[in-house]
């Protein structure tokens, strides 16, 4: 059983997620921990690979997939950072791998995470549109559901500039939903930060923050486990799909 988390190297600031939409946590899982998810998660994305030469470089469900995700996820001392920073009660709602390798390493260019994973179609006013990942529905939530979401993503290895670091606009979660043509304005006008973090670290970031990711230039991996976490149910009978 995979469990634990350590004391924050410092306090969370509700203030500074406020102002800038993200927090850096330098210490919040502890390295032995960061190693045996990163050996079950890296044999689960083989497994579903199979014998493709094309690596998928991620694995959706994990909260269904992994009983040790599923249980990181609820951790003590993670659900009382979240709770702190929001001032409400959060619970994990979909969790993600990514690995950046030679075999699968990729560019992301400047987006906010915009949709949701729900168990099923239900039409409800301000959701749209629709669309399905790897076999689960998403859509497309109002702006007020997103502003009060918040993600982790922990560091399973040592991360920065020269194998993928995000890069992230401060400050722009509070635009709502962003045109294309604006983000290539404001991403060629404000100097992005670029969130290194340590074996263990996280970064805890607003779903509606612009944030992009270079290619790898180091052969080694780049292990990111990625959490969302919502404040609230959905209306009208929606249902998060992954919802603990």
């Amino acid at each position: 059983m995979v469990n634990g988390t350590q004391k924050l190297s410092r306090p969370p600031n509700p203030v500074l997620l406020r102002q800038y939409g993200f927090q850096i946590i330098q210490k919040l899982v502890p390295p032995e921990t960061c190693d045996l998810l990163a050996v079950e998660l890296t044999a689960l994305m083989d497994q579903q690979s199979g014998h493709s030469r094309h690596k998928p470089g991620g694995v959706r469900n994990l909260l269904r997939l992994s009983p040790n995700v599923a249980v990181l996820a609820k951790a003590e001392s993670i659900s009382a950072l979240l709770d702190e920073l929001t001032g409400k009660t959060c619970f994990p709602v979909r969790a993600v791998f990514f690995d950046k390798t030679p075999d699968a390493n990729w560019s992301v260019p400047w987006h906010q995470d915009l949709a949701i994973a729900v168990a099923a179609r239900i039409e409800t006013p301000g959701f749209g549109p629709w669309s399905v990942k790897d076999g689960i529905l998403h859509t497309q939530p109002p702006m007020e559901v997103l502003e009060k979401m918040l993600t982790v993503r922990l560091h399973l290895d040592d991360c920065d500039a020269n194998n993928g670091a995000l890069k992230v606009i401060p400050s722009s979660h509070t635009r709502g939903e962003i045109s294309a043509e604006a983000i290539a304005a404001i991403t060629g006008a404000i100097q992005p930060f670029v969130c290194e973090l340590p074996k263990g670290g996280a970064l805890v970031m607003r779903p509606l923050l612009l944030h992009a990711s270079s290619r790898s230039g180091n052969p080694d991996h780049r292990r990111v486990l990625h959490i969302e976490y919502a404040t609230e149910e959905l209306p009208n009978n929606l249902k998060w799909f992954d919802r603990q």
